[in-house]
Protein backbone atom coordinates (compact mmCIF):
# COMPACT_ATOMS: atom_id res chain seq x y z
CA UNK A 1 0.00 0.00 0.00
CA UNK A 2 1.34 3.19 -0.96
CA UNK A 3 1.40 6.15 1.74
CA UNK A 4 1.14 9.89 0.39
CA UNK A 5 1.34 13.20 2.55
CA UNK A 6 -0.85 15.59 1.47
CA UNK A 7 0.72 18.50 3.13
CA UNK A 8 4.37 17.98 2.52
CA UNK A 9 5.43 21.17 1.03
CA UNK A 10 3.89 23.16 3.78
CA UNK A 11 5.87 21.06 6.09
CA UNK A 12 9.26 21.42 4.16
CA UNK A 13 8.72 25.16 4.01
CA UNK A 14 7.91 25.20 7.95
CA UNK A 15 11.23 22.99 7.99
CA UNK A 16 13.37 25.52 5.84
CA UNK A 17 12.85 23.53 2.75
CA UNK A 18 11.99 25.29 -0.52
CA UNK A 19 10.65 24.35 -3.47
CA UNK A 20 11.06 20.99 -5.09
CA UNK A 21 12.13 19.83 -1.73
CA UNK A 22 8.30 19.36 -1.19
CA UNK A 23 7.80 17.27 -4.52
CA UNK A 24 10.94 15.08 -3.94
CA UNK A 25 9.51 14.36 -0.76
CA UNK A 26 6.06 13.88 -1.66
CA UNK A 27 7.37 11.56 -4.36
CA UNK A 28 9.32 9.20 -1.93
CA UNK A 29 6.86 9.04 0.55
CA UNK A 30 4.54 7.82 -2.53
CA UNK A 31 6.78 5.09 -3.35
CA UNK A 32 5.43 1.53 -2.73
CA UNK A 33 8.10 0.04 -0.09
CA UNK A 34 7.01 -3.93 -0.77
CA UNK A 35 8.40 -3.15 -3.94
CA UNK A 36 11.52 -2.03 -2.58
CA UNK A 37 11.97 -4.77 0.43
CA UNK A 38 10.08 -7.04 -2.24
CA UNK A 39 13.46 -7.45 -4.21
CA UNK A 40 15.26 -8.59 -1.52
CA UNK A 41 13.23 -11.46 -0.21
CA UNK A 42 13.91 -15.31 -0.98
CA UNK A 43 12.24 -16.77 -4.36
CA UNK A 44 9.79 -19.54 -3.41
CA UNK A 45 10.44 -22.96 -4.76
CA UNK A 46 8.01 -22.68 -8.22
CA UNK A 47 10.10 -19.17 -8.82
CA UNK A 48 13.42 -20.69 -8.29
CA UNK A 49 11.96 -23.85 -10.53
CA UNK A 50 10.67 -21.15 -13.24
CA UNK A 51 14.21 -19.64 -13.05
CA UNK A 52 16.21 -23.25 -13.48
CA UNK A 53 13.97 -24.26 -16.59
CA UNK A 54 14.34 -19.82 -18.41
CA UNK A 55 18.30 -20.17 -17.71
CA UNK A 56 18.84 -24.05 -18.66
CA UNK A 57 16.39 -23.56 -22.47
CA UNK A 58 19.05 -20.86 -22.96
CA UNK A 59 21.96 -23.21 -21.58
CA UNK A 60 22.87 -20.79 -19.38
CA UNK A 61 24.12 -23.57 -16.59
CA UNK A 62 26.88 -21.04 -14.97
CA UNK A 63 24.24 -17.90 -14.60
CA UNK A 64 22.17 -21.18 -12.91
CA UNK A 65 24.54 -22.20 -10.73
CA UNK A 66 25.69 -18.72 -9.50
CA UNK A 67 22.35 -16.88 -9.32
CA UNK A 68 20.24 -20.10 -7.38
CA UNK A 69 22.69 -22.88 -5.73
CA UNK A 70 23.20 -22.55 -2.28
CA UNK A 71 26.91 -22.75 -1.78
CA UNK A 72 26.54 -25.76 0.40
CA UNK A 73 24.46 -27.15 -2.55
CA UNK A 74 24.87 -31.16 -2.78
CA UNK A 75 24.34 -32.82 -6.86
CA UNK A 76 24.16 -36.68 -7.36
CA UNK A 77 24.61 -37.99 -11.10
CA UNK A 78 23.13 -41.57 -11.84
CA UNK A 79 27.18 -42.24 -12.48
CA UNK A 80 30.48 -40.48 -12.04
CA UNK A 81 31.46 -38.41 -14.43
CA UNK A 82 35.62 -38.04 -15.17
CA UNK A 83 35.96 -40.68 -12.65
CA UNK A 84 34.94 -39.20 -9.78
CA UNK A 85 32.74 -39.71 -7.21
CA UNK A 86 28.61 -39.21 -8.35
CA UNK A 87 28.34 -36.97 -5.79
CA UNK A 88 29.38 -33.32 -5.59
CA UNK A 89 29.45 -31.50 -2.55
CA UNK A 90 29.33 -27.80 -1.89
CA UNK A 91 28.85 -25.10 -4.88
CA UNK A 92 32.68 -25.36 -5.90
CA UNK A 93 32.81 -28.55 -6.70
CA UNK A 94 29.55 -28.32 -8.29
CA UNK A 95 30.93 -25.67 -10.22
CA UNK A 96 33.71 -28.42 -11.36
CA UNK A 97 31.10 -30.71 -12.66
CA UNK A 98 29.56 -28.21 -15.02
CA UNK A 99 32.88 -26.97 -16.03
CA UNK A 100 34.23 -30.67 -16.63
CA UNK A 101 30.74 -31.46 -18.52
CA UNK A 102 31.26 -28.14 -20.81
CA UNK A 103 34.72 -29.06 -21.66
CA UNK A 104 33.90 -32.67 -22.46
CA UNK A 105 30.56 -32.66 -24.12
CA UNK A 106 29.31 -30.56 -27.31
CA UNK A 107 25.40 -29.69 -26.96
CA UNK A 108 23.87 -29.73 -30.48
CA UNK A 109 20.24 -29.22 -28.61
CA UNK A 110 18.79 -29.25 -25.32
CA UNK A 111 14.97 -29.37 -24.58
CA UNK A 112 13.67 -28.95 -21.06
CA UNK A 113 10.36 -29.73 -19.91
CA UNK A 114 8.66 -28.70 -16.89
CA UNK A 115 8.71 -27.54 -13.87
CA UNK A 116 6.64 -29.45 -12.05
CA UNK A 117 6.27 -28.22 -8.43
CA UNK A 118 5.50 -29.31 -4.88
CA UNK A 119 6.37 -28.22 -1.55
CA UNK A 120 10.28 -27.37 -1.24
CA UNK A 121 11.14 -29.61 -4.75
CA UNK A 122 10.94 -29.55 -8.17
CA UNK A 123 11.51 -31.62 -11.43
CA UNK A 124 12.49 -30.75 -14.36
CA UNK A 125 13.01 -32.93 -17.91
CA UNK A 126 16.16 -32.69 -19.95
CA UNK A 127 16.31 -34.65 -23.30
CA UNK A 128 19.80 -33.20 -24.53
CA UNK A 129 21.58 -34.18 -27.75
CA UNK A 130 25.96 -34.39 -27.21
CA UNK A 131 28.74 -35.26 -28.77
CA UNK A 132 31.38 -36.33 -26.58
CA UNK A 133 34.38 -34.48 -27.53
CA UNK A 134 36.88 -37.45 -27.27
CA UNK A 135 35.54 -39.80 -28.54
CA UNK A 136 33.40 -37.91 -30.93
CA UNK A 137 30.44 -40.59 -30.06
CA UNK A 138 26.84 -38.71 -30.20
CA UNK A 139 24.38 -39.54 -28.26
CA UNK A 140 20.79 -38.14 -26.69
CA UNK A 141 20.05 -38.76 -22.96
CA UNK A 142 16.97 -38.27 -21.66
CA UNK A 143 16.88 -37.46 -17.50
CA UNK A 144 15.07 -35.93 -15.15
CA UNK A 145 16.43 -33.40 -12.11
CA UNK A 146 15.16 -33.68 -8.91
CA UNK A 147 15.65 -30.16 -7.12
CA UNK A 148 15.05 -29.15 -3.38
CA UNK A 149 15.10 -25.92 -2.42
CA UNK A 150 15.43 -24.22 0.78
CA UNK A 151 15.47 -20.50 1.76
CA UNK A 152 15.20 -19.07 -1.64
CA UNK A 153 18.42 -21.40 -3.19
CA UNK A 154 18.85 -25.35 -4.24
CA UNK A 155 20.27 -26.90 -1.64
CA UNK A 156 20.23 -30.95 -3.28
CA UNK A 157 20.04 -31.57 -6.67
CA UNK A 158 19.90 -35.57 -8.18
CA UNK A 159 19.52 -36.65 -11.50
CA UNK A 160 17.98 -39.89 -12.86
CA UNK A 161 18.53 -41.12 -16.55
CA UNK A 162 15.33 -42.73 -18.29
CA UNK A 163 16.70 -46.38 -18.71
CA UNK A 164 13.07 -47.79 -20.30
CA UNK A 165 13.35 -48.07 -24.67
CA UNK A 166 14.26 -45.91 -26.97
CA UNK A 167 11.94 -42.98 -27.52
Amino acid sequence: MAVVLEDTDIACWRNGFQGTTGALVKFLWSIDLTEIFGMYRNMNTQEVANKVVELTRKQAWKEALDTLYSKDVVSVESQAMGGGSPESRGIEAVQGKTDWWLNHMQVHSAKVSGPFVAHDRFVVQYDIDVTDKNSKQRTQMSEVGVYTVKDGKIVREEFLPYVGNKK
